[in-house]
């Protein structure tokens, strides 16, 4: 069932729009929201599974703005009301987009150092009037900013108290097998920006912890020695098994903004690209799920992290001698190439690409020419012709990165691809017909 309705969905997309799309304002507002969100500093927001929250908010707001409009094609995420078919689109987008923008800024408590938080603000206030003013004042453009308030309103109160900037989810021990945080020159941890991800309400799970992986490899198990020693061989900073290109992928799929900053920014180029001819209530759709898919991603493996509480490899290969395993060797001198401050099981990155990647080839299929681009190598942009060989290489990234072992790379992204499938079955699924009243 699953397989059929994916394919038919692609199918619809393919057939049923316009021949010819152009950027409209549903992808100028997706980077607009990328571009703010990963401006926010780490611990108010913009560290990568926090960002990723924020964009479901934002993108599932303007994904009811548009879906309001008309005739109603696919279910609503929130809103319920529909608005008269000649209510501008482009207009809604913008309002709703801006609305739930402007509350996440503001929305930052004040104890979170936000240095940037006014010229943010500024900055959303100059686009948004800039948005406004392309569109010619008329009924259709105030019936759109309608729509968007009424979308926005009801996001806005639906994530009232959803567990955002709530209480740690790290409970510290000490032992083999559990992580501990690197240290600062100063002695002091390196701790998780954002730890609360774990405890948000999810936006289409019914609880943080529903698809909980297997867990790592046991200590004292064959398979813990090969990953252990795989990662000791080829993720140290002075490897000399690590290729150039080797190193060189490991470090672009460590962009800013991690996985929601380069998918959205994949997304938009495809439904930019007249090719797929992607109008604006189908690409208003597609970014709700591909970011509703992420957040909850995001959630469940933050709190899969903080409940297995896993040892990195920079915490493991020195101590090697006390896991119980004569097949795991210590090193004392080992450094990774890269870092993360929170625990390794399963793979943040691996969580967000399994489910993102799910989303977009449910829209495209998988036989796709696409690009991504990284903030490293000043804004370098890559290509492949399947998102199946994107993720794979990302899969042994992580590794050749230093960062996590086989297990929780497999198990993240088997992970971000079950919350995308739950969410398909069950939201944005088309509709007959409307059966509701209009708002004039």
């Amino acid at each position: 069932m699953r397989g059929t309705w994916c394919a038919a969905f692609a199918a619809a997309v393919a057939l049923a729009v316009p021949a010819v799309a152009q950027a409209n304002s549903v992808t100028d507002w997706n980077r607009i929201a990328s571009d703010t969100l990963v401006a926010i500093p780490p611990p108010a927001g913009g560290a990568p599974p926090a960002l990723q929250i924020n964009m479901a908010m934002v993108q599932g707001a303007v994904y009811d703005a548009v879906n309001s409009i008309g005739k109603r094609e696919h279910e609503p995420y929130l809103l319920k009301r529909l608005f008269w078919p000649t209510s501008s689109k482009d207009a809604a987008a913008a309002t709703a987009a801006y609305l739930v923008l402007s509350n996440i800024v503001s929305g930052v408590p004040a104890t979170i150092p936000f240095p940037n938080r006014t010229s943010l603000q500024l900055a959303l206030d100059a686009s948004y009037a800039a948005s406004l003013a392309a569109i010619p004042n008329s009924v259709s453009k105030r019936l759109g900013i309608r729509a968007g308030n009424a979308a926005a309103a009801v996001m806005i109160s639906d994530r009232r108290r959803d567990g955002r900037f709530g209480p740690s989810q790290w409970v510290p021990y000490v032992g083999p097998g559990y992580w501990q945080p690197l240290l600062n020159p100063d002695g002091t941890p390196i701790l998780d920006p954002t730890p609360w991800v774990g405890g948000v309400e999810p936006f289409v799970l019914q609880r943080p912890s529903q698809f909980r992986t297997a867990g790592p490899r046991s200590l004292r198990s064959r398979r813990w020695a090969e990953e252990y020693n795989e990662v000791k061989d080829i993720g140290r900073i002075d490897s000399t098994l690590r290729t150039g290109d080797q190193t060189h992928f490991a470090l672009f799929w460590q962009s800013n903004g991690g996985p929601a900053f380069l998918w959205n920014g994949t997304a938009r180029s495809l439904v930019n690209n007249p090719a797929y001819g992607i109008d604006d209530s189908d690409s208003a759709r597609l970014f709700a799920m591909l970011n509703l898919a992420g957040a909850d991603a995001a959630i469940n493996c933050w709190n899969d992290k903080y409940y297995f509480d896993f040892w990195r490899p920079w915490n493991a290969i020195p101590h090697g001698d006390t896991d119980g395993n004569p097949a795991t060797e210590k090193d004392g001198t080992w450094k990774p190439l890269l870092s993360a401050p929170y625990p390794e099981h399963p793979s943040g990155h691996l969580c967000l690409d399994g489910a993102e990647l799910r989303v977009l080839q449910m829209f495209f299929g998988d036989n796709v020419h696409f690009g991504v681009t990284s903030s490293r190598f000043g804004g370098e942009t890559r290509f492949f012709d399947h998102f199946s060989d994107s993720l794979a290489e990302i899969t042994e990234a992580r590794i050749w990165a230093g960062l996590h072992y086989r297990t929780a790379d497999l198990q993240g992204r088997g992970l971000g691809k079950q919350v995308a499938d739950y969410m398909a079955e069950r939201f944005f699924q088309p509709v007959g017909g409307n059966g509701e009243n209009q708002d004039d």
